[in-house]
């Protein structure tokens, strides 16, 4: 009898407990500050934005981290309503989102948010939404 792969990772999932995520593609962004890039890896695919971080008197998270939620489009409470397209964020009201300001991207001049090129932010966003939040991680250093 022969098995299609579809049925034989059902089985697998079956018989060792591990669950259909596990299985699914991982998504690593790892975003540098010192040289204001973010690097996506997404299965055999990589890509390297230009971002901008943390202006002077602000600060940018550092550490490892998973996505806490996502928004299509979020409005900054605390930034007169600032726009934050395609939002995915990752510690409290940290997110990588995109922005307007284009011509800022390649050095520091957020918040504290890691601000990219919208459609950038959109292809970033879609891949987070499917892999899914416990197989992407979001990595901030110097």
């Amino acid at each position: 009898m022969k098995m299609s792969f579809l049925k034989a990772a059902v089985l697998v999932v079956a018989l060792f407990g591990a669950s259909a995520a596990s299985l699914a593609a991982t998504l690593v962004a790892n975003i540098d500050v010192s040289s204001q890039t973010m690097t996506v890896r997404y299965g055999d695919s990589v890509y390297r934005w230009a971002v901008s971080t943390a202006r002077p008197g602000y600060f940018t998270p550092r550490g490892t981290y998973r996505p806490q939620r996502t928004a299509r489009m979020w409005y900054s409470r605390k930034y007169d309503m600032s726009p934050m397209p395609y939002s995915v964020f990752f510690r409290g009201g940290y997110a990588i989102h995109g922005t307007g300001a284009v011509r800022q991207l390649g050095r520091p001049a957020s918040h504290g948010c890691v601000r990219l090129h919208t459609a950038n932010a959109a292809a970033f966003y879609s891949m987070v939404r499917e892999v899914g939040f416990g197989n992407t991680r979001i990595v901030v250093t110097n």
